[in-house]
Protein backbone atom coordinates (compact mmCIF):
# COMPACT_ATOMS: atom_id res chain seq x y z
CA UNK A 1 0.00 0.00 0.00
CA UNK A 2 1.52 3.34 -1.27
CA UNK A 3 -0.05 5.73 0.15
CA UNK A 4 0.20 6.43 4.33
CA UNK A 5 -2.89 7.57 4.67
CA UNK A 6 -4.66 4.39 3.12
CA UNK A 7 -1.61 2.43 5.34
CA UNK A 8 -2.67 4.35 8.53
CA UNK A 9 -6.51 3.81 8.20
CA UNK A 10 -6.16 0.39 8.14
CA UNK A 11 -4.15 -0.34 10.78
CA UNK A 12 -6.46 2.07 13.03
CA UNK A 13 -9.67 0.43 12.09
CA UNK A 14 -9.62 -2.40 14.06
CA UNK A 15 -8.71 -0.10 17.38
CA UNK A 16 -11.31 1.99 16.71
CA UNK A 17 -13.76 -1.03 16.13
CA UNK A 18 -12.42 -2.30 19.93
CA UNK A 19 -13.24 0.85 21.43
CA UNK A 20 -16.82 1.12 20.14
CA UNK A 21 -17.45 -2.19 21.01
CA UNK A 22 -19.27 -5.45 19.79
CA UNK A 23 -22.08 -4.66 18.02
CA UNK A 24 -21.58 -0.94 17.21
CA UNK A 25 -21.59 0.60 13.76
CA UNK A 26 -18.42 0.57 11.69
CA UNK A 27 -16.32 3.62 12.77
CA UNK A 28 -13.92 5.13 9.90
CA UNK A 29 -10.71 6.67 11.31
CA UNK A 30 -11.27 9.80 9.40
CA UNK A 31 -7.71 9.56 8.67
CA UNK A 32 -7.05 13.39 6.65
CA UNK A 33 -3.61 15.20 5.28
CA UNK A 34 -3.44 17.87 7.54
CA UNK A 35 -1.42 21.34 7.53
CA UNK A 36 -0.31 20.88 11.61
CA UNK A 37 1.69 17.34 10.61
CA UNK A 38 1.60 14.66 7.69
CA UNK A 39 -1.88 13.45 8.61
CA UNK A 40 -4.60 14.31 11.03
CA UNK A 41 -7.02 11.53 12.68
CA UNK A 42 -10.84 12.87 13.19
CA UNK A 43 -12.86 9.56 14.05
CA UNK A 44 -12.43 10.24 17.59
CA UNK A 45 -14.62 13.04 17.88
CA UNK A 46 -17.88 11.03 16.14
CA UNK A 47 -16.83 7.84 18.25
CA UNK A 48 -16.93 9.74 21.60
CA UNK A 49 -20.89 10.54 21.17
CA UNK A 50 -21.71 6.67 20.80
CA UNK A 51 -19.54 5.29 23.85
CA UNK A 52 -20.30 8.36 26.46
CA UNK A 53 -16.68 9.38 26.59
CA UNK A 54 -14.67 12.89 25.61
CA UNK A 55 -13.07 12.80 22.16
CA UNK A 56 -9.67 12.91 24.26
CA UNK A 57 -10.41 9.62 26.04
CA UNK A 58 -11.30 8.01 23.11
CA UNK A 59 -8.43 9.00 21.40
CA UNK A 60 -5.85 8.03 23.62
CA UNK A 61 -7.69 4.46 23.96
CA UNK A 62 -7.53 4.20 19.88
CA UNK A 63 -3.44 4.87 20.43
CA UNK A 64 -2.92 2.67 22.91
CA UNK A 65 -4.41 0.27 21.21
CA UNK A 66 -2.88 0.96 17.69
CA UNK A 67 0.76 0.09 17.46
CA UNK A 68 2.00 2.95 15.18
CA UNK A 69 6.20 3.41 15.94
CA UNK A 70 7.09 1.77 12.47
CA UNK A 71 4.65 4.33 10.75
CA UNK A 72 5.38 7.29 13.19
CA UNK A 73 8.16 9.80 14.26
CA UNK A 74 5.23 11.54 16.32
CA UNK A 75 1.97 10.59 17.63
CA UNK A 76 0.15 13.90 19.52
CA UNK A 77 -3.49 13.92 20.45
CA UNK A 78 -4.60 17.97 20.18
CA UNK A 79 -7.47 19.95 20.81
CA UNK A 80 -10.74 18.07 21.31
CA UNK A 81 -9.60 14.89 20.21
CA UNK A 82 -7.61 15.09 16.83
CA UNK A 83 -4.58 13.19 16.47
CA UNK A 84 -1.56 14.83 14.63
CA UNK A 85 0.35 11.90 13.22
CA UNK A 86 3.79 12.88 11.06
CA UNK A 87 5.58 9.99 9.39
CA UNK A 88 8.73 8.34 10.07
CA UNK A 89 11.42 9.09 6.88
CA UNK A 90 12.27 5.83 7.38
CA UNK A 91 8.93 4.56 6.39
CA UNK A 92 8.38 6.92 3.84
CA UNK A 93 11.55 5.51 2.07
CA UNK A 94 10.52 1.97 2.59
CA UNK A 95 6.86 2.92 1.17
CA UNK A 96 8.97 4.64 -1.75
CA UNK A 97 10.83 1.85 -2.44
CA UNK A 98 8.16 -0.58 -2.26
CA UNK A 99 6.38 1.43 -4.87
CA UNK A 100 9.33 1.44 -7.11
CA UNK A 101 9.54 -2.04 -7.20
CA UNK A 102 5.92 -2.17 -8.43
CA UNK A 103 4.54 -2.01 -11.79
CA UNK A 104 1.41 -0.24 -10.76
CA UNK A 105 3.35 2.39 -9.12
CA UNK A 106 1.61 1.26 -5.69
CA UNK A 107 -1.99 1.95 -6.98
CA UNK A 108 -4.73 -0.83 -6.00
CA UNK A 109 -6.56 -3.24 -7.31
CA UNK A 110 -10.03 -2.56 -7.20
CA UNK A 111 -11.37 -5.09 -4.51
CA UNK A 112 -14.46 -6.23 -6.38
CA UNK A 113 -13.90 -6.23 -10.55
CA UNK A 114 -17.02 -5.43 -12.17
CA UNK A 115 -18.36 -5.68 -16.20
CA UNK A 116 -18.37 -1.58 -16.91
CA UNK A 117 -19.85 -0.22 -20.14
CA UNK A 118 -18.78 3.13 -21.17
CA UNK A 119 -21.02 4.92 -23.68
CA UNK A 120 -19.30 7.90 -25.09
CA UNK A 121 -18.01 9.98 -28.18
CA UNK A 122 -21.32 9.16 -30.18
CA UNK A 123 -21.16 11.07 -33.13
CA UNK A 124 -24.36 11.29 -35.68
CA UNK A 125 -23.47 9.17 -39.34
CA UNK A 126 -23.31 11.46 -42.17
CA UNK A 127 -22.07 14.42 -39.86
CA UNK A 128 -18.55 15.05 -39.08
CA UNK A 129 -17.13 15.28 -35.26
CA UNK A 130 -17.28 18.41 -34.26
CA UNK A 131 -15.67 20.18 -30.85
CA UNK A 132 -18.73 19.54 -29.40
CA UNK A 133 -17.82 16.03 -29.34
CA UNK A 134 -14.46 16.64 -27.63
CA UNK A 135 -15.54 16.48 -24.27
CA UNK A 136 -17.58 12.96 -24.17
CA UNK A 137 -14.82 11.30 -26.48
CA UNK A 138 -11.76 12.35 -24.12
CA UNK A 139 -13.47 12.20 -20.64
CA UNK A 140 -14.42 9.09 -21.48
CA UNK A 141 -11.45 7.63 -22.88
CA UNK A 142 -9.83 8.81 -19.56
CA UNK A 143 -12.55 7.08 -17.44
CA UNK A 144 -11.85 3.64 -19.26
CA UNK A 145 -8.28 4.17 -18.99
CA UNK A 146 -8.47 4.30 -15.32
CA UNK A 147 -10.68 1.74 -15.28
CA UNK A 148 -9.18 -0.85 -16.59
CA UNK A 149 -6.02 0.02 -14.79
CA UNK A 150 -7.72 -0.81 -11.09
CA UNK A 151 -8.98 -4.19 -12.59
CA UNK A 152 -12.25 -3.58 -14.40
CA UNK A 153 -13.80 -5.13 -17.44
CA UNK A 154 -14.61 -2.54 -19.24
CA UNK A 155 -16.05 -2.42 -22.51
CA UNK A 156 -16.40 0.56 -25.00
CA UNK A 157 -19.29 1.45 -26.69
CA UNK A 158 -19.41 4.60 -29.67
CA UNK A 159 -23.14 4.54 -29.35
CA UNK A 160 -23.81 6.70 -32.74
CA UNK A 161 -26.90 7.35 -34.59
CA UNK A 162 -26.86 5.93 -37.45
CA UNK A 163 -30.88 4.75 -37.41
CA UNK A 164 -34.29 6.93 -37.56
CA UNK A 165 -35.56 8.86 -40.08
CA UNK A 166 -32.95 11.09 -41.17
CA UNK A 167 -31.65 8.26 -43.21
CA UNK A 168 -34.46 7.82 -45.45
CA UNK A 169 -33.44 11.43 -46.58
CA UNK A 170 -29.79 10.49 -46.84
CA UNK A 171 -29.87 7.34 -49.12
CA UNK A 172 -32.78 9.11 -51.66
CA UNK A 173 -29.56 11.62 -51.42
CA UNK A 174 -27.06 9.11 -52.22
CA UNK A 175 -29.39 7.45 -55.43
CA UNK A 176 -29.61 10.75 -56.67
CA UNK A 177 -25.90 11.57 -57.02
CA UNK A 178 -24.99 7.72 -58.08
CA UNK A 179 -22.94 6.09 -55.36
CA UNK A 180 -19.91 6.67 -56.88
CA UNK A 181 -20.11 10.19 -57.04
CA UNK A 182 -21.48 10.44 -53.49
CA UNK A 183 -18.67 7.64 -51.95
CA UNK A 184 -16.26 10.50 -53.83
CA UNK A 185 -17.90 13.15 -51.46
CA UNK A 186 -18.12 11.15 -48.39
CA UNK A 187 -14.34 9.98 -49.03
CA UNK A 188 -13.35 13.58 -48.79
CA UNK A 189 -14.46 14.18 -44.85
CA UNK A 190 -17.20 16.38 -46.30
CA UNK A 191 -19.87 14.87 -44.17
CA UNK A 192 -21.75 18.54 -43.45
CA UNK A 193 -22.00 19.43 -46.78
CA UNK A 194 -23.79 16.20 -47.82
CA UNK A 195 -25.88 15.98 -44.65
CA UNK A 196 -26.88 19.92 -46.24
CA UNK A 197 -27.51 19.10 -49.68
CA UNK A 198 -29.78 16.30 -48.19
CA UNK A 199 -32.02 18.57 -46.42
CA UNK A 200 -32.07 21.12 -48.46
CA UNK A 201 -33.41 19.00 -51.23
CA UNK A 202 -36.14 17.06 -48.88
CA UNK A 203 -37.28 20.89 -47.45
CA UNK A 204 -37.87 21.90 -51.18
CA UNK A 205 -39.21 18.63 -53.08
CA UNK A 206 -42.37 17.02 -52.03
CA UNK A 207 -41.63 14.37 -54.47
CA UNK A 208 -37.99 13.81 -52.64
CA UNK A 209 -39.62 14.38 -48.96
CA UNK A 210 -42.47 11.23 -50.53
CA UNK A 211 -39.14 9.24 -51.29
CA UNK A 212 -37.75 9.68 -48.37
CA UNK A 213 -40.16 8.43 -45.89
CA UNK A 214 -40.80 5.52 -48.14
CA UNK A 215 -37.53 4.70 -47.81
CA UNK A 216 -37.60 5.13 -44.25
CA UNK A 217 -40.21 1.94 -44.10
CA UNK A 218 -37.82 0.01 -46.58
CA UNK A 219 -35.15 0.46 -43.65
CA UNK A 220 -37.05 -0.45 -40.96
CA UNK A 221 -38.31 -3.13 -42.47
CA UNK A 222 -34.74 -4.48 -43.60
CA UNK A 223 -34.77 -4.34 -47.13
CA UNK A 224 -31.77 -5.90 -48.30
CA UNK A 225 -30.86 -2.99 -51.36
CA UNK A 226 -31.65 -0.03 -48.77
CA UNK A 227 -29.87 -1.66 -46.01
CA UNK A 228 -26.72 -1.79 -48.45
CA UNK A 229 -27.00 1.90 -49.60
CA UNK A 230 -27.20 2.41 -45.54
CA UNK A 231 -24.25 0.82 -45.30
CA UNK A 232 -22.08 2.53 -47.77
CA UNK A 233 -23.13 5.50 -45.36
CA UNK A 234 -22.16 4.22 -41.90
CA UNK A 235 -19.11 2.98 -43.46
CA UNK A 236 -17.58 6.26 -44.85
CA UNK A 237 -18.93 8.20 -41.87
CA UNK A 238 -16.60 5.68 -39.70
CA UNK A 239 -13.94 6.29 -41.87
CA UNK A 240 -13.97 9.82 -41.06
CA UNK A 241 -14.28 8.97 -36.99
CA UNK A 242 -11.21 6.83 -37.23
CA UNK A 243 -8.90 9.50 -38.51
CA UNK A 244 -10.48 11.62 -35.56
CA UNK A 245 -9.98 8.96 -32.82
CA UNK A 246 -6.17 8.45 -34.07
CA UNK A 247 -5.55 11.86 -34.37
CA UNK A 248 -6.74 11.83 -30.66
CA UNK A 249 -5.07 9.10 -29.32
CA UNK A 250 -8.39 7.82 -28.17
CA UNK A 251 -8.88 3.99 -27.00
CA UNK A 252 -11.97 3.99 -29.64
CA UNK A 253 -12.02 1.77 -32.91
CA UNK A 254 -14.41 0.13 -35.09
CA UNK A 255 -14.76 -3.11 -32.55
CA UNK A 256 -16.24 -0.66 -30.67
CA UNK A 257 -18.96 1.02 -32.66
CA UNK A 258 -22.49 0.06 -31.70
CA UNK A 259 -25.30 2.24 -33.61
CA UNK A 260 -28.60 2.28 -32.70
CA UNK A 261 -29.25 0.06 -35.21
CA UNK A 262 -27.60 -2.08 -33.19
CA UNK A 263 -30.36 -2.73 -30.70
CA UNK A 264 -33.23 -2.20 -33.16
CA UNK A 265 -34.45 -6.16 -32.79
CA UNK A 266 -35.15 -5.13 -29.19
CA UNK A 267 -37.18 -2.55 -29.67
CA UNK A 268 -40.34 -4.49 -29.87
CA UNK A 269 -39.36 -6.25 -26.99
CA UNK A 270 -38.61 -2.90 -24.85
CA UNK A 271 -42.64 -2.54 -25.47
CA UNK A 272 -43.99 -6.46 -24.72
CA UNK A 273 -41.44 -6.37 -21.25
CA UNK A 274 -43.22 -2.54 -20.07
CA UNK A 275 -46.69 -3.92 -21.03
CA UNK A 276 -46.62 -6.92 -18.97
CA UNK A 277 -45.22 -5.11 -15.87
CA UNK A 278 -48.44 -2.64 -16.54
CA UNK A 279 -45.74 0.35 -16.93
CA UNK A 280 -47.19 1.31 -20.35
CA UNK A 281 -50.23 3.75 -21.16
CA UNK A 282 -51.78 5.48 -23.70
CA UNK A 283 -51.43 9.30 -23.71
CA UNK A 284 -52.80 11.20 -26.59
CA UNK A 285 -52.19 8.24 -29.03
CA UNK A 286 -48.49 7.72 -27.94
CA UNK A 287 -47.56 4.60 -25.55
CA UNK A 288 -45.42 6.18 -22.69
CA UNK A 289 -44.23 5.33 -19.29
CA UNK A 290 -45.30 7.96 -16.43
CA UNK A 291 -42.39 8.34 -14.11
CA UNK A 292 -43.17 9.04 -10.85
CA UNK A 293 -41.58 12.82 -9.56
CA UNK A 294 -40.98 13.92 -13.03
CA UNK A 295 -43.24 17.46 -14.13
CA UNK A 296 -43.49 19.48 -16.82
CA UNK A 297 -43.39 23.11 -17.07
CA UNK A 298 -47.23 22.86 -15.95
CA UNK A 299 -46.45 20.54 -13.27
CA UNK A 300 -48.06 18.10 -15.27
CA UNK A 301 -47.59 13.97 -15.02
CA UNK A 302 -44.09 13.83 -17.78
CA UNK A 303 -44.17 11.18 -19.82
CA UNK A 304 -40.99 8.94 -21.19
CA UNK A 305 -42.39 8.09 -24.78
CA UNK A 306 -41.72 4.59 -25.78
CA UNK A 307 -43.90 4.46 -29.00
CA UNK A 308 -44.98 7.47 -31.18
CA UNK A 309 -48.53 8.08 -32.83
CA UNK A 310 -47.39 6.72 -35.82
CA UNK A 311 -46.35 3.40 -34.60
CA UNK A 312 -42.00 4.58 -34.34
CA UNK A 313 -40.16 4.14 -32.22
CA UNK A 314 -38.78 6.73 -29.36
CA UNK A 315 -34.66 7.14 -28.89
CA UNK A 316 -35.57 6.22 -24.81
CA UNK A 317 -36.89 2.73 -26.85
CA UNK A 318 -33.10 2.25 -27.85
CA UNK A 319 -31.82 3.63 -24.30
CA UNK A 320 -34.01 0.59 -22.90
CA UNK A 321 -32.74 -1.36 -25.18
CA UNK A 322 -29.23 -0.56 -24.30
CA UNK A 323 -29.57 -1.14 -20.56
CA UNK A 324 -31.49 -4.78 -21.02
CA UNK A 325 -28.07 -5.77 -23.98
CA UNK A 326 -25.71 -4.72 -21.27
CA UNK A 327 -26.90 -6.07 -18.39
CA UNK A 328 -28.15 -9.89 -19.77
CA UNK A 329 -25.83 -9.97 -22.76
CA UNK A 330 -22.89 -8.22 -21.42
CA UNK A 331 -23.35 -8.91 -17.80
CA UNK A 332 -22.48 -4.98 -16.83
CA UNK A 333 -23.14 -3.88 -13.47
CA UNK A 334 -22.07 -0.50 -14.23
CA UNK A 335 -23.29 1.58 -16.96
CA UNK A 336 -21.80 5.11 -17.45
CA UNK A 337 -22.86 7.66 -20.04
CA UNK A 338 -20.48 10.31 -20.92
CA UNK A 339 -22.75 12.64 -21.88
CA UNK A 340 -23.88 16.17 -21.60
CA UNK A 341 -25.49 17.69 -19.23
CA UNK A 342 -28.92 18.47 -21.05
CA UNK A 343 -29.18 15.13 -21.46
CA UNK A 344 -29.74 14.75 -17.33
CA UNK A 345 -33.47 14.42 -17.17
CA UNK A 346 -33.46 11.85 -19.82
CA UNK A 347 -31.10 9.62 -18.34
CA UNK A 348 -32.32 9.87 -15.32
CA UNK A 349 -36.11 8.82 -16.41
CA UNK A 350 -34.51 6.50 -18.31
CA UNK A 351 -32.74 4.41 -15.47
CA UNK A 352 -36.14 4.94 -13.33
CA UNK A 353 -37.89 2.98 -15.77
CA UNK A 354 -35.44 0.47 -15.97
CA UNK A 355 -35.41 0.08 -12.70
CA UNK A 356 -38.97 0.03 -12.39
CA UNK A 357 -38.72 -2.79 -15.26
CA UNK A 358 -36.26 -5.24 -12.94
CA UNK A 359 -33.87 -4.86 -15.71
CA UNK A 360 -31.57 -2.82 -13.49
CA UNK A 361 -31.02 -4.40 -9.75
CA UNK A 362 -30.45 -2.24 -6.73
CA UNK A 363 -26.43 -3.40 -6.73
CA UNK A 364 -26.25 -1.90 -10.41
CA UNK A 365 -25.49 1.24 -10.91
CA UNK A 366 -26.12 3.89 -13.72
CA UNK A 367 -24.03 7.22 -13.71
CA UNK A 368 -24.69 9.84 -15.64
CA UNK A 369 -21.09 11.70 -16.71
CA UNK A 370 -22.18 15.13 -17.27
CA UNK A 371 -20.37 17.84 -18.37
CA UNK A 372 -20.24 21.88 -19.46
CA UNK A 373 -19.31 23.43 -22.87
CA UNK A 374 -16.48 23.94 -24.56
CA UNK A 375 -16.24 28.25 -24.93
CA UNK A 376 -14.60 30.56 -26.87
CA UNK A 377 -12.73 33.52 -25.47
CA UNK A 378 -15.85 35.46 -25.75
CA UNK A 379 -17.05 33.20 -23.01
CA UNK A 380 -19.99 31.75 -25.95
CA UNK A 381 -19.90 28.16 -27.19
CA UNK A 382 -16.66 27.93 -29.60
CA UNK A 383 -17.53 28.95 -33.06
CA UNK A 384 -15.23 29.79 -36.15
CA UNK A 385 -14.32 32.36 -37.45
CA UNK A 386 -17.10 31.72 -40.00
CA UNK A 387 -19.73 31.62 -37.20
CA UNK A 388 -19.90 27.67 -37.73
CA UNK A 389 -19.31 24.61 -35.42
CA UNK A 390 -15.74 24.23 -35.11
CA UNK A 391 -14.87 20.65 -36.98
CA UNK A 392 -12.43 18.52 -34.24
CA UNK A 393 -10.22 17.37 -37.21
CA UNK A 394 -9.44 21.36 -38.56
CA UNK A 395 -8.51 22.08 -33.71
CA UNK A 396 -6.53 18.93 -33.66
CA UNK A 397 -4.78 19.74 -36.89
CA UNK A 398 -4.42 23.85 -35.41
CA UNK A 399 -3.11 22.24 -32.44
CA UNK A 400 -0.20 20.48 -33.80
CA UNK A 401 0.57 23.36 -35.86
CA UNK A 402 0.66 25.93 -32.80
CA UNK A 403 2.57 23.50 -31.03
CA UNK A 404 5.11 22.88 -33.63
CA UNK A 405 6.04 26.42 -33.44
CA UNK A 406 6.32 26.21 -29.44
CA UNK A 407 8.80 23.32 -29.73
CA UNK A 408 10.80 24.83 -32.07
CA UNK A 409 11.27 27.91 -29.75
CA UNK A 410 11.88 25.93 -27.15
CA UNK A 411 14.16 23.20 -28.62
CA UNK A 412 15.58 24.97 -31.68
CA UNK A 413 18.34 22.03 -32.56
CA UNK A 414 15.60 19.10 -32.56
CA UNK A 415 15.96 16.54 -35.39
CA UNK A 416 12.96 18.13 -37.52
CA UNK A 417 11.61 14.93 -37.76
CA UNK A 418 11.84 14.40 -33.62
CA UNK A 419 10.33 17.70 -33.85
CA UNK A 420 7.52 16.95 -35.63
CA UNK A 421 6.16 14.24 -33.80
CA UNK A 422 6.89 16.04 -29.97
CA UNK A 423 4.79 18.73 -31.46
CA UNK A 424 1.70 15.96 -32.34
CA UNK A 425 2.48 14.88 -28.85
CA UNK A 426 2.35 18.43 -27.07
CA UNK A 427 -0.52 19.94 -29.30
CA UNK A 428 -2.94 16.78 -28.72
CA UNK A 429 -2.31 16.54 -25.39
CA UNK A 430 -2.69 20.20 -24.73
CA UNK A 431 -6.24 19.93 -26.30
CA UNK A 432 -6.88 16.89 -23.97
CA UNK A 433 -5.53 18.36 -20.47
CA UNK A 434 -6.95 21.64 -20.89
CA UNK A 435 -10.91 19.70 -21.34
CA UNK A 436 -9.63 17.33 -18.78
CA UNK A 437 -8.28 19.59 -15.82
CA UNK A 438 -11.02 21.74 -15.61
CA UNK A 439 -13.97 20.45 -13.31
CA UNK A 440 -15.93 18.46 -16.20
CA UNK A 441 -19.70 19.84 -14.78
CA UNK A 442 -18.17 23.46 -15.48
CA UNK A 443 -17.90 25.48 -18.97
CA UNK A 444 -14.29 26.08 -20.19
CA UNK A 445 -12.85 28.41 -22.28
CA UNK A 446 -10.63 27.43 -25.02
CA UNK A 447 -7.28 29.08 -25.02
CA UNK A 448 -4.39 28.50 -27.11
CA UNK A 449 -1.87 30.34 -25.30
CA UNK A 450 -2.66 29.46 -22.20
CA UNK A 451 -3.09 25.72 -23.21
CA UNK A 452 0.45 25.38 -25.11
CA UNK A 453 2.06 27.56 -22.36
CA UNK A 454 5.11 25.91 -20.62
CA UNK A 455 3.69 26.95 -17.37
CA UNK A 456 0.93 26.73 -14.91
CA UNK A 457 -1.27 23.78 -14.87
CA UNK A 458 -1.22 22.44 -18.70
CA UNK A 459 -0.13 19.53 -20.29
CA UNK A 460 3.36 21.04 -21.77
CA UNK A 461 4.05 22.04 -18.31
CA UNK A 462 4.12 18.40 -17.28
CA UNK A 463 5.43 16.76 -20.63
CA UNK A 464 7.99 19.24 -19.81
CA UNK A 465 8.98 18.14 -16.43
CA UNK A 466 8.82 14.47 -17.45
CA UNK A 467 11.51 15.30 -20.09
CA UNK A 468 13.61 17.40 -18.41
CA UNK A 469 14.03 14.11 -15.75
CA UNK A 470 14.68 11.98 -18.59
CA UNK A 471 17.11 14.50 -19.73
CA UNK A 472 19.01 14.11 -15.78
CA UNK A 473 19.57 10.57 -16.63
CA UNK A 474 21.33 11.34 -20.39
CA UNK A 475 23.55 13.46 -18.50
CA UNK A 476 24.26 10.96 -15.93
CA UNK A 477 24.72 8.57 -18.44
CA UNK A 478 23.03 5.90 -15.94
CA UNK A 479 20.00 3.38 -17.21
CA UNK A 480 16.93 4.50 -15.13
CA UNK A 481 16.31 0.53 -14.59
CA UNK A 482 19.58 0.62 -13.03
CA UNK A 483 18.82 2.69 -9.31
CA UNK A 484 14.96 1.45 -8.71
CA UNK A 485 16.21 -0.94 -6.76
CA UNK A 486 17.79 2.09 -4.18
CA UNK A 487 15.96 2.98 -1.18
CA UNK A 488 16.48 6.28 -1.28
CA UNK A 489 17.72 8.24 1.74
CA UNK A 490 15.28 11.22 2.92
CA UNK A 491 16.80 14.38 4.77
CA UNK A 492 16.03 17.55 3.09
CA UNK A 493 12.10 18.87 3.38
CA UNK A 494 12.03 19.02 -0.35
CA UNK A 495 13.02 15.35 -0.47
CA UNK A 496 10.75 14.55 2.14
CA UNK A 497 7.64 16.75 0.62
CA UNK A 498 8.04 15.22 -2.74
CA UNK A 499 7.84 11.50 -1.53
CA UNK A 500 4.84 12.50 0.34
CA UNK A 501 3.13 13.79 -3.17
CA UNK A 502 4.45 10.60 -5.30
CA UNK A 503 2.96 8.16 -2.37
CA UNK A 504 -0.27 10.13 -3.18
CA UNK A 505 -0.59 8.22 -6.43
CA UNK A 506 -3.11 5.78 -5.30
CA UNK A 507 -5.36 7.98 -3.76
CA UNK A 508 -5.44 10.48 -6.70
CA UNK A 509 -6.27 7.69 -8.93
CA UNK A 510 -9.28 6.04 -6.83
CA UNK A 511 -10.11 10.10 -5.65
CA UNK A 512 -10.82 10.50 -9.62
CA UNK A 513 -12.78 7.17 -9.88
CA UNK A 514 -14.97 8.41 -7.01
CA UNK A 515 -16.87 10.76 -8.98
CA UNK A 516 -15.62 10.10 -12.39
CA UNK A 517 -13.97 13.33 -12.48
CA UNK A 518 -10.51 13.74 -14.39
CA UNK A 519 -9.65 17.33 -12.95
CA UNK A 520 -8.83 15.61 -9.37
CA UNK A 521 -6.01 13.08 -10.87
CA UNK A 522 -4.61 16.71 -13.11
CA UNK A 523 -4.67 18.40 -10.12
CA UNK A 524 -1.88 15.73 -8.15
CA UNK A 525 0.42 15.67 -11.40
CA UNK A 526 0.02 19.70 -11.93
CA UNK A 527 0.83 19.03 -7.51
CA UNK A 528 3.54 16.93 -8.28
CA UNK A 529 5.49 18.30 -11.07
CA UNK A 530 6.02 21.66 -8.68
CA UNK A 531 6.55 19.76 -5.82
CA UNK A 532 9.16 17.95 -8.18
CA UNK A 533 10.56 21.73 -9.47
CA UNK A 534 11.22 22.82 -5.59
CA UNK A 535 13.59 19.88 -5.00
CA UNK A 536 15.08 19.99 -7.85
CA UNK A 537 15.92 23.46 -7.26
CA UNK A 538 16.93 22.76 -3.60
CA UNK A 539 18.71 19.53 -3.57
CA UNK A 540 21.52 18.82 -6.61
CA UNK A 541 21.38 15.81 -8.05
CA UNK A 542 24.26 15.00 -10.41
CA UNK A 543 26.01 17.28 -8.29
CA UNK A 544 25.09 16.02 -5.21
CA UNK A 545 27.42 15.54 -1.90
CA UNK A 546 27.99 12.08 -2.62
CA UNK A 547 27.64 8.69 -4.57
CA UNK A 548 24.88 7.56 -2.51
CA UNK A 549 22.78 11.06 -1.95
CA UNK A 550 23.23 10.93 -6.25
CA UNK A 551 21.36 7.68 -6.20
CA UNK A 552 18.81 7.78 -3.86
CA UNK A 553 18.23 11.68 -5.64
CA UNK A 554 17.94 9.53 -8.77
CA UNK A 555 15.93 7.59 -7.44
CA UNK A 556 13.52 10.15 -6.60
CA UNK A 557 13.48 11.35 -9.75
CA UNK A 558 12.95 8.24 -11.46
CA UNK A 559 9.86 7.44 -9.61
CA UNK A 560 8.76 10.86 -10.34
CA UNK A 561 8.88 10.39 -13.99
CA UNK A 562 7.25 6.94 -13.70
CA UNK A 563 4.05 8.52 -12.17
CA UNK A 564 3.94 11.59 -14.35
CA UNK A 565 3.78 9.03 -17.22
CA UNK A 566 1.76 6.73 -15.98
CA UNK A 567 -0.72 9.44 -15.07
CA UNK A 568 -0.66 11.24 -18.37
CA UNK A 569 -1.11 7.74 -20.03
CA UNK A 570 -4.39 7.36 -17.70
CA UNK A 571 -5.55 10.50 -19.09
CA UNK A 572 -4.78 9.55 -22.75
CA UNK A 573 -1.64 12.23 -23.19
CA UNK A 574 2.06 10.75 -23.85
CA UNK A 575 4.93 11.71 -22.30
CA UNK A 576 8.01 12.79 -24.54
CA UNK A 577 11.51 12.22 -23.67
CA UNK A 578 12.74 15.31 -25.39
CA UNK A 579 11.34 18.62 -25.35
Amino acid sequence: MADPIVTVSERLAPAFAKVAGSGAPTVDPVVRRSDRADAQVNGSLALAKQVGKSPREVAQAVMDLADLSDICSAVEIAGPGFVNLTFSNEFLAAELARAAGDSRLGVRLATTPVVAVVDYSAPNVAKEMHVGHLRSTVIGDAIVRMLSFVGHDVIRENHIGDWGTPFGMLIEHLVDLGEESAVDELSVGDLDSFYRQARVTFDSSDAFKDRARQRVVLLQGGDIETLRLWKILVAESMRHYETVYDALGVLLTKDDLKGESTYNHLLPEVVNRLTERGLLTTSDGAEVVFVAGFVNRDNEPLPLIIRKTDGGYNYATSDLACVIDRVERLGASLLLYVVGSPQAQHLQMVEAVARQAGWLRPEMKMVHIDFGNVLGTDRKILKSRSGEVVKLDALLAEAVERATSAVQQKNPDLDPKLQQHIARQVGIGAVKYADLATDRIKDYMFDWDRMLSFDGNTSPYLQYAHARICSIFRKANVERSSIRSVRPTIGHQAERALTLRILQFDTAVWDTLEKFSPHRLCTYLYDLATEFSVFYEHCPVLRADSDDQRNSRLALCDMTARVLQSGLGLLGIDAPEQM
